[in-house]
């Protein structure tokens, strides 16, 4: 009896997983007509394009979405909550890839993602070939490049706060690649920077396209941004221009490194960005944030044509995605009308340290306060004897009552409440050895000012969806609305590389064919 042997289709020579700062479908969408053909419109009609993928977890940002994406599971699992988190140790914020025990390699940054729990995707690539595919990870900032690469790839590199140049970790190998410090060599940014400026990029008729009514005065359409002072180089982060500085150190590493060249599966990782310049809200640069998607769309035309042109058309497979979330937009408190207030969490432990004394004695039970989080003390709690249940059940009728709170969440209520979808959302974006014992969630609308004095606005309940596309490889072009999640792209990517999905994933993979 014979065996037919069926046709299978050739695994990719080449992924490039690109990860976009608060793209938003409906920003990109909107832009189109300022869009070439090769960039955002080939990917909206040729790829298979979810139109409304979310992160499964309560308050993303750059960190906890890097890493949801590479290992396909949430903070609750994956160990990285947020930018940073505050050691019950030492009671210090701890940024989530600090680490002293690794030198930087072109920068004094000590970096690894020894904090990053279970395998990424590119760890486990290289675990099936045993090391023989390259992995690299570039982006503006250091988490993202890091928490994509995982702990097994050949190389993470970013660009440094302070000298504007490339640079990476011995946490991936050293020495620091002879192609990337050629690039940096024959045009440092450092060199540059006093002549860069940022202004819109389309001209013409082009200009009179406006799709935020505060554009509709002609005054509010030009801009002009140097890069100048101690903050040049993050400013320029927090800009549309940073997109073409990494393109072109992409550029470099596809013509300077063996990536995509034989017919082992390689990674390429790429961090982009879509936010609004310095972070300002829509209000107050509705043409930044318009530029920003024409300058997306070009960089990522390139991007393609660039790596098409090494692995040819057939041998890429693209994936973009978005980190699913937008910095704090304007919530209307110059409007008397609109509803908003101030709710201070220094004075809100302190009131509570008070409150928590009478009740079970003189001690300072709050050591800490950290973004919207309150610490206990474990230790004193238990020397005293007392039930940790107990001080939290207190602790949380107590800050409900406060004026500006909507919710209070501890530890415990997280724990025993997971299967309410929107306390599960929440309960996946925490985790216990690193995350506080209280969340405080206050109105919509309202500013959560911090003990450093600086101000977090909360970014409400507004609902937003982001694009995930998936492009080459034989992969069906289809427009589909129905909901998806970022975590679900690991395993998917997995399955088309025919490897195991990350040892923390429990997303079904999604159908491409």
């Amino acid at each position: 009896m014979s065996v037919e042997a069926q046709n299978t289709s050739e695994l990719p020579r080449l992924v490039v997983n690109i990860l976009v700062d608060q793209l938003r479908t409906d920003y990109m969408e909107a832009f189109s007509p300022l869009y070439g053909e090769d960039g955002l419109k080939r990917l909206m009609a040729e790829a298979r394009f979810y139109t409304d993928c979310q992160q499964p977890f309560y308050r993303a940002d750059r960190a906890s979405a890097s890493a949801s994406l590479s290992t396909g599971t949430s903070p609750s699992v994956h160990g990285i909550p947020s930018l940073s988190w505050l050691s019950r140790e030492t009671l210090q914020p701890i940024f989530c890839v600090d680490d002293n025990r690794n030198k930087g390699l072109q920068t004094t940054e000590r970096t690894s993602a020894q904090r990053l729990l279970s395998t990424t995707l590119t760890d486990e690539l290289e675990l099936a070939t045993g090391k023989k595919s390259i992995v690299y990870s570039v982006a503006p900032e250091r988490e993202v490049a890091v928490l994509m690469a995982g702990h097994l790839a050949d190389g993470a590199f970013w660009i440094n706060d302070e000298t504007g140049s490339w640079c990476s970790s011995d946490y991936y190998g050293a020495p620091y690649p002879a192609w990337a410090a050629a690039y940096d060599h024959a045009n440092p940014l450092s060199g540059r920077i006093k002549k860069l400026v940022y202004e819109s990029v389309y001209e013409g008729a082009l200009m009179d396209f406006h799709y935020f009514q505060s554009l509709s005065d002609d005054h509010q359409k030009d801009f002009k941004h140097k890069f100048e002072g101690n903050r040049r180089y993050r400013l320029l982060k927090n800009s549309a221009l940073v997109n073409d500085e990494v393109v072109g150190f992409v550029d470099r590493c596809l013509q300077g490194s063996y990536i995509g060249r034989d017919r082992i599966p390689d990674i390429l990782n790429v961090g982009l960005y879509a936010g609004n310049f310095d972070h300002r809200s829509v209000t107050e640069a509705p043409s930044e944030l318009q530029d920003a998607y024409v300058r997306l769309d070009q960089a990522l035309a390139h991007l393609m044509t660039s790596v098409e042109k090494v692995v040819g058309k057939n041998g890429a497979l693209f994936v973009v995605s978005s980190t699913g979330y937008v910095d704090n937009e304007d919530n209307g408190s110059r409007l008397q009308q609109i509803p908003t207030g101030t709710f201070s969490m220094q004075r809100a432990s302190m009131l509570l340290n008070m409150y928590l004394a009478a009740i079970f004695g003189q001690a300072q039970y709050v050591v800490a306060t950290y973004n919207n989080q309150i610490y206990l003390d474990h230790k004193l709690i238990e020397q005293k004897q007392l039930r940790l249940a107990d001080l939290l059940a207190r602790s949380e009728e107590f800050l409900a009552q406060m004026a500006g709170v909507r919710q209070v969440y501890t530890s415990q209520s997280l724990m025993l409440s997971s299967w309410e979808p929107r306390v599960a959302r929440i309960r996946a974006g925490w985790n216990a050895a690193c995350s506080g014992d209280i969340l405080v969630e206050v109105n919509p609308g309202w500013t959560i000012a911090y003990e450093n004095s600086t101000e977090y606005t909360n970014q409400g309940e507004a609902y937003l969806s982001f694009p995930l596309f998936f492009l080459g490889a034989d992969i069906i072009s289809e427009r589909i609305t129905t909901p998806v999640t970022t975590t679900a792209v690991a395993p998917t990517l997995a399955r088309c590389l025919r490897i195991r999905a990350p040892n923390g994933s429990r997303e079904a993979p999604l159908v491409l064919k």
